[in-house]
């Protein structure tokens, strides 16, 4: 008798094991096809990865510098010319003879 309870209980061992390897294999299975959907999700939710965020965040800030360089030029400038003709170092512009427009103030 003893002989056929351990033949019983190793069949059911057995079992076991096979189903335990299904079982892990269905939740490989699914963990893929969840992963597959959620990257699918992912893709047409149209998300900026990382590092193109990193980039276009570096490509503003450099252009916002650049814009703070050419924002003191331009008020220089500016500043260059309200100052008037001796600010420049060069002679007002005469209009040519025979222009009826007087010269600008």
């Amino acid at each position: 008798m003893t002989q056929t309870s351990n033949r019983f209980f190793d069949e059911v061992a057995r079992l076991m094991n096979d189903a335990a390897g299904v079982a892990q294999g269905i939740k490989r299975e699914v963990d893929t096809m969840f992963k597959t959907q959620a990257e699918k999700w992912l893709r047409d939710l149209d998300l900026v990865k990382r590092e193109e965020f990193e980039a276009v965040k570096d490509m503003a800030r450099l252009a916002r510098e650049e814009n703070e360089v050419l924002r003191t030029r331009i008020a220089a400038l500016e500043a260059k010319l309200a100052g008037g003709p001796s600010a420049t170092g060069s002679p007002p512009s005469s209009p040519p003879p025979g222009d009826p427009t007087p010269p600008a103030a």
